[in-house]
């Protein structure tokens, strides 16, 4: 059994912060679980972009409002407490929250935490069994 609080997370690696957001990796790949989960806050009035290429990702808002835009698509969403979407065909999306937005993100395959977005807002796929054998 895993039982943690985001106040243990706090100012830890699993605490990962940038200018627009800020998100706490609750659950990871080393978790051996099968997913992550992360608590993300997303500032006001920021534009983020994202591409998800290796992973499936579900994000449900639990506070805020703002708005999904599909760029494949070209379709967009307004958001709030109580959405949920889910990028089930690796779409390329933008969100921009009006307000802060906080949000409860699930990933699989999940992230081990290493993963940083690169110019396309991809995560690349570190599984970890890749991280334990670099680690050896």
């Amino acid at each position: 059994m895993i039982v943690r609080t985001l106040d243990e997370i706090t100012g830890t690696d699993r605490d990962v912060e940038t200018e627009n957001w800020r998100s706490k990796r609750i659950v990871l790949g080393g978790d051996r679980v099968g997913f992550s989960v992360h608590e993300t806050v997303l500032k006001a009035g920021t534009v983020n972009d994202f591409w998800y290429a290796n992973h499936i990702e579900a994000v449900f808002i639990t506070e805020g409002e703002g708005e999904l835009y599909d760029k494949d698509n070209d379709t967009t969403y307004a958001l709030a407490p109580g959405s949920i979407y889910v990028l089930n065909g690796n779409e390329r999306h933008q969100l921009r929250p009006r307000t802060q937005m906080r949000t409860v993100c699930v990933f699989n395959p999940p992230v081990t935490g290493r993963e940083v977005h690169d110019e396309n807002g991809v995560y690349p796929l570190i599984t970890v069994d890749e991280e334990e054998k670099e680690a050896s």
